[in-house]
């Protein structure tokens, strides 16, 4: 009976893993290993995280000890860590990203007719070069892996597990643990600029992780306070063709009926909303956020009609 149930259980779980999440998981552990084996470690600079703690143990220990076995020995156990928490699919998701992420830093580093001991094949020991483009390209396979349910670093999961317990943000805690990884190299190399370096990494692979994960053309919420919802809801269904939302509300000091309108539209669109809602109502109150994602189709039609 426990047997059938445990079989029933991991059916199930199988099920929910996606193929094409493993695919681009795949690449995304590709791109990091780009990144880091022809960028970075080749003038000894560093990226964030488990993965910077990885390449300065491999720097500081015989050659037999490579990167992708510290990749995996620091990694793994984090994932596992963590996998009451995270759930069993991220889990298996970050730890099979980690492994294609070593996998691959193990034959661009010794099976691939590459140079990469002492300077980068691509950018030669231009520092500047080789840590934007570090950055970037490594930000693009952590964002993907991101996007696509996994992680490329363990340091997410200590993040998200401890920063809590000593009340801070995950941000701040990852933060907090990387400069004091810079600090740490700073000390053990006598040398602060390849850590100053190798900061301008971990800014250019936010950067990256960013836009891969939110995208350059983020959308735009409007939350429109009025007296007169109907003129502009219908002026704005009208003219963008897709849902608008509407929410009763009360002014607190004149306690007088309300109506809150939400709407969304891309960057593009704001100056045009801006003018239905200056025509319909000059006393209205509008304000304007930034949706870093969204679910549903109705925009997406829009964007491709403008």
């Amino acid at each position: 009976m426990k047997s059938n149930k445990f079989n029933k259980k991991l059916i199930c779980f199988l099920k929910k893993l996606n193929i094409m999440n493993f695919l681009f998981l795949f690449l995304a552990g590709i791109i990091n290993s780009i990144g880091i084996t022809l960028f970075l470690a080749p003038v000894e600079l560093y990226d964030s995280g488990i993965s910077g703690t990885s390449m300065l143990l491999w720097q500081l220990t015989p050659d037999k000890y490579t990167l992708s076995l510290f990749l995996i020995i620091l990694n793994v156990p984090l994932f596992l860590f963590g996998l009451k928490r995270q759930g069993a699919a991220f889990t298996v998701y970050s730890i099979f990203t980690v492994s294609v992420y070593s996998l691959f830093s193990y034959i661009i580093n010794y099976i691939l007719p590459i140079d990469n001991m002492s300077s980068s094949p691509l950018a030669g020991k231009d520092l500047l070069l080789c840590a934007i483009f570090g950055g970037i390209i490594s930000g693009i396979g952590s964002g993907l892996a991101i996007r696509f349910g996994g992680a490329m670093d363990g340091i997410e999961v200590l993040a998200v597990i401890f920063s809590k317990r000593i009340g801070i943000t995950v941000g701040t805690f990852v933060m907090i643990y990387n400069v004091i990884l810079y600090v740490v190299v700073g000390i053990i190399t006598k040398s602060y600029i390849l850590p100053l370096y190798s900061i301008i990494t971990y800014c250019a692979g936010i950067k990256a992780v960013d836009f891969i994960v939110e995208g350059l053309d983020k959308a735009k919420a409007a939350m429109i306070i009025t007296t007169n919802p109907d003129k502009i809801c219908s002026a704005l269904s009208d003219e963008f063709r897709h849902g608008v939302t509407k929410i009763d509300a009360k002014g607190y000091y004149e306690n007088q009926p309300l109506t809150a309108v939400y709407f969304v539209v891309n960057r593009f669109q704001i100056t045009k909303l801006k003018n239905i809602v200056k025509e319909n109502d000059k006393n209205a109150f509008v304000t304007i956020t930034e949706v870093s994602d969204f679910m549903g189709s109705s925009l997406k039609k829009d964007k491709l009609k403008k």
